[in-house]
């Protein structure tokens, strides 16, 4: 892909780091895929807003966590990708909420519940994702899911504009979050609503929970956890697996042996790999059972 030429920003007064052709395979799970034309570590939550500011309102923006959920094409991403993790990351008690920003993991948000002798807030540690894209995309596991746990939320606007949403603003549904009235806003963070509970059984809940995921989902290899939606009444990797395709292959690419649901990368994968076995899982699935499976990851970029 042939870069547009870079994106001028003033940069006054930020306290971030700016990257060029930064590889994006460093940054997602299935350590695959394209370079990002710009790549920014903001220093925080201010700084975040401070460089929102001044970007220009036209440039292409992604969001980025632990890259959990997100495939970038061989071509590469044309805009400025922005590093949540390691930047949204305050975590506190107030008052009887647990207040998370954006860019802290689902791990490491459980097990601060637990230590404040809250519950329910278990499941996130087996979503291997941070916050805001948890927000994004309604996850969850084990029964539960993110916006059950929501108060209410925080977001910037593209201008840097810092604004707080009741979840009745937004139209929540399996893997499905929309606001009702379309706004260029990102997930900045949350206040979560959690009953108090026995910090011991918490802890050993998170335990088992971890150990579950590990035993059933293949871990040891570059994946991006389940790549597609349940249908209505059914199971997406029980369908997959009925079609035959556990094992499949397409170059470094291949639905995993473990669990249908995964793709994994067993070596050197490209991102058109990945995209082409997504495809064919999908039309296999449809053709032999009717079912249309929809895509949990989110792709985007331009191909090589």
């Amino acid at each position: 892909m042939k870069m547009s030429e870079p994106t001028q920003f003033s940069a006054a007064g930020l306290r971030g780091e700016m990257l060029h052709d930064e590889p994006m395979s460093r940054h997602v799970s299935w350590r695959a895929g394209g370079v990002a034309q710009r790549f920014y570590r903001p220093a925080d939550l201010a700084d975040l807003q401070d460089f929102l500011r001044q970007t220009p309102a036209d440039e292409p923006l992604l969001f980025v966590g632990l890259g959990s959920n997100l495939l970038v094409r061989d071509g590469g991403f044309c805009g400025t990708v922005v590093q949540m993790v390691g930047a949204l990351t305050e975590l506190r008690m107030e008052g009887e909420l647990i207040y998370a920003q954006a860019g802290v993991p689902g791990a490491k948000l459980a097990r601060f519940a637990a230590s404040n002798n809250r519950c329910g807030a278990e499941f996130f540690a087996g979503i291997p994702g941070t916050l805001g894209g948890m927000l994004t995309m309604n996850a969850g596991c084990y029964g539960g899911e993110t916006w059950q746990k929501a108060e209410r939320v925080q977001v910037l606007t593209r201008s840097g504009e810092l604004l707080e949403r009741m979840p009745q603003e937004y139209e929540i549904g399996y893997r499905h979050v929309v606001l009702h009235k379309a706004s260029d806003e990102f997930f900045a963070g949350a206040w979560l609503k959690l009953e108090k509970g026995d910090v011991e059984e918490a802890r050993q809940e998170i335990k088992v929970l971890l150990e579950k995921r590990s035993a059933s989902q293949p871990l040891n290899l570059p994946n991006a956890g389940s790549v597609f939606r349940n249908p209505p009444g059914n199971h997406a990797a029980k369908l997959i697996e009925g079609c035959g395709l556990k094992g499949k292959r397409i170059g470094g690419a291949e639905v995993s042996e473990k669990h249908a649901n995964f793709i994994v990368n067993v070596g050197n994968a490209t991102a058109a790999d990945i995209e082409n076995l997504i495809d064919e899982v999908r039309a296999t699935v449809e053709a032999k059972t009717g079912v249309q499976l929809h895509p949990e990851v989110r792709i985007v970029g331009d191909a090589a």
